[in-house]
């Protein structure tokens, strides 16, 4: 099951869990669009993977599984993958 992480790693915006402007990568490493886009050009910078839509969850999925409350977010937020290496 999907954590549903609340948060952008790259600036820290909050992403409720019904979002639309959340991209996850397979390991679900969690960015907004607009750093997936201006950013990272499409690909998470901690694995390589592509970035793509979140599926939402709301209602009663939600309230029995709720969204992770953990905070992560790059200190000094993010780099293309090509430039961490």
């Amino acid at each position: 099951m999907l954590e549903m992480r609340q948060f952008c790693e790259c600036c820290g915006k909050n992403l409720a869990p019904d979002s639309a402007e959340a991209l996850i990568c397979s390991f679900e490493c969690t960015f907004c669009a607009d750093c997936a886009r201006s950013v990272l050009d499409g690909v998470c910078p901690n694995c390589g993977g592509d970035l793509m839509k979140r599926p939402s969850r709301a209602g009663q999925s939600l309230a029995g599984n709720p969204a992770s409350t953990e905070r992560i977010v790059k200190e000094n937020g993010c780099l293309p993958m090509e430039l961490t290496v």
